[in-house]
């Protein structure tokens, strides 16, 4: 089958739609802290499966990193391009930048090291990266206005002679927008292929080529999107059943929206209900609807038919992960590991975050201890002086810190999070506030220790020094999404100026309009304004997207200010089934019904 290099590319006997993370990003915290240290962190050392994180960009991530694991750096440059993109974070932007130049792939690193600068200013390497590949892009054919008539002309007459060839005219169609892959200018890439399909309008390769080149622009243009309907209802029209075009239809459609997607590929299924491609694309889609179940029952149809195929059984492991069926979600893993499946320590990893979510801290120890050498290592690593912190070994755990190789900043950095990190959950906030202080003198500026110093502050009274430090980060990272929430959070849960915290809140929201946190303290600060029934429309919605204590607690005290107090107590306890011992679901309940 010949690459069709659209962004989810699936093979036909393999699925990779299924939750991970990347193996730069670090595993999740059992879960968030009260307060506003609740909220989505800045640091690479906190939750990053919170609700920032959907299941489209985990499903990206995990192209990426099923990618990377094959060797396949053009596929993992592309699906962490889409992920920083969607996402504006620089870090996988960095990454997008990294693979992309590995691949050899100049054109999206250069888009790449755009999305980098544009969201870390301060960053010298993607302008590097840009001043050393933009001449090379011009040279190459794309001047910003269109393609050279040099480069049409040659490829006119490479169609022509595989036209005469007989056979091969279709497979050139399909090698077009991959040899056109490396040029920055996608629009521009979309005129040349459909100028130069015209003259084959019954070839569905043809059709194909042009809906995929439209695809790739990004379909922002109304018009675009609809010239790359057009082009692959040809395609299949010609070519009924083609799966390549199926999955291609279903990624045009999906950008409009999941549902158009799953209705087309449920359509399709009615008529080839045994395709692994028709039916891993709609696993996909459910799992971009949050219909986690659902997609569940696709993987384990498809494995049960093809158990030889782990990555069904990956995908139905990940995707437990995210229901919180932990025991399931134990149970694939370690067939999985039987079976040693996954490079670099990828299960093991897994099975260490699991027994760590369900508070077997000392088998997450172990765990821990057992994932190679790789990119997941030195994660594991810091991930050991955590458990070691929660069994009460802090002394242990800060001397086990000490001793780690932090051989670069980077690394120096985390291994002074992860310490505050310790005492912090041991209760001693003034002694991690001293080692974020310290830490500070010798790396100023640096975002995630402002960020982590400006929560410990909090937890502290020192509510000056939390808009200080939030306020340097803010000036540092404009767009930190995180930060702006945090201390707007801040000014309206602990000081008179709520309008104030709001209108940065409101700012917050705009940079992440779906993050289930940020609707929550737009809810907060309504509420805090004695506007009930706006609080109760941004709580429900936050509420719906992520079931938390925390949106909890303000979702029932909105109600029970209204005078709903049934409906209160009754979203209180089946949140306190689930965290029987959160610490600001607990207060809200006992204040209010005492």
């Amino acid at each position: 089958m010949a690459d069709c290099r659209f962004p989810s590319r699936l093979a036909a006997a393999a699925f990779s739609a299924a939750l991970a993370l990347a193996p730069s990003l670090t595993p999740a915290q059992p879960s968030p802290a009260p307060g506003v240290d609740r909220q989505p962190r800045a640091s690479p050392l906190q939750d990053e499966r919170s609700d920032g994180l959907t299941a489209e960009l985990m499903y990206r991530l995990l192209v990426g990193d099923v990618a990377l694991q094959r060797g396949d750096t053009a596929l993992a440059a592309r699906a962490y391009f889409e992920a920083a993109r969607d996402t504006r974070d620089a870090r996988l932007a960095r990454r997008a930048t990294e693979i992309s130049l590995a691949a050899r792939q100049r054109g999206l690193a250069v888009e790449a090291a755009r999305l980098w600068a544009e969201l870390d200013p301060a960053a010298e390497r993607p302008k590097q990266v840009i001043a050393g590949l933009s001449g090379g892009a011009a040279a190459g054919g794309v001047d910003g206005r269109g393609f050279g008539t040099d480069l049409k002309a040659e490829l006119e007459r490479a169609l022509a002679e595989a036209a005469a060839a007989g056979s091969r005219l279709g497979e050139a169609f399909m090698q077009l927008n991959r040899m056109l892959a490396n040029e920055p200018d996608k629009v521009a890439t979309f005129r040349l292929v459909r100028s130069l399909a015209q003259s084959y309008p019954s070839v569905p390769e043809a059709q194909f080529a042009i809906a995929l080149a439209a695809y790739n622009t990004g379909l922002a243009e109304t018009a675009t999107s609809a010239i790359a309907t057009q082009a692959v209802d040809r395609a299949l029209a010609q070519k009924p059943g083609w799966e390549q075009a199926v999955l291609l239809k279903a990624e045009i459609l999906g950008k409009q929206s999941p549902e158009r997607a799953a209705d087309y590929l449920i359509d399709f299924l009615k008529g080839e209900p045994e395709s692994k491609v028709g039916l891993s694309a709609l696993a996909q889609v459910r799992i971009q609807q949050k219909k986690y179940g659902e997609a569940v029952a696709i993987l384990k149809s498809l494995w049960e038919k093809d158990q030889g195929n782990h990555e069904y059984q990956f995908g139905m492991a990940m995707l437990s992960m995210q229901m919180k069926e932990w025991a399931r979600a134990e149970s694939l893993f370690e067939e999985l590991k039987r079976a040693d499946y996954g490079d670099d320590g990828l299960v093991e990893f897994y099975l260490a975050q699991i027994a760590e979510e369900t508070g077997r801290y000392a088998l997450a120890l172990e765990r821990f201890k057992e994932v190679p050498e790789s990119q997941r290592g030195w994660i594991a690593k810091l991930r050991v002086a955590a458990m070691m912190g929660k069994l009460g070994r802090v002394d242990e755990a800060r001397r086990y810190l000490s001793d780690l190789p932090a051989v670069t900043v980077e690394k120096r950095i985390q291994v002074l999070q992860v310490e505050a990190q310790v005492l912090r959950d041991a209760g001693d906030n003034a002694a991690a506030y001293v080692v974020l202080e310290r830490a500070l003198v010798t790396h100023p500026d640096e975002p995630d220790l402002l960020y982590d110093l400006a929560m410990v502050a909090e937890k502290l009274g020192r509510i000056e020094v939390v808009e200080a430090k939030l306020l340097r980060l803010i000036e540092l990272k404009p767009a930190n999404a995180q930060a702006l929430n945090a201390l707007g959070y801040t000014l309206v849960d602990r000081t008179p100026r709520i309008a104030e915290g709001l209108a940065l809140i409101e700012r917050a929201l705009a940079l992440s309009p779906d993050d289930s946190f940020i609707l929550d303290s737009v809810g907060w600060a309504h509420f805090r304004l004695g506007e009930y029934d706006e609080a109760e429309k941004y709580l429900r919605r936050a509420m719906e997207q992520r079931p938390d204590p925390e949106i909890a607690a303000h979702l029932g005290e909105v109600l029970w200010a209204k005078g709903d107090k049934v409906r209160a107590e009754a979203i209180w306890q089946s949140q306190l089934k689930a965290a029987p011992d959160n610490a600001v679901l607990l207060e809200t309940v006992r204040r209010l019904t005492r």
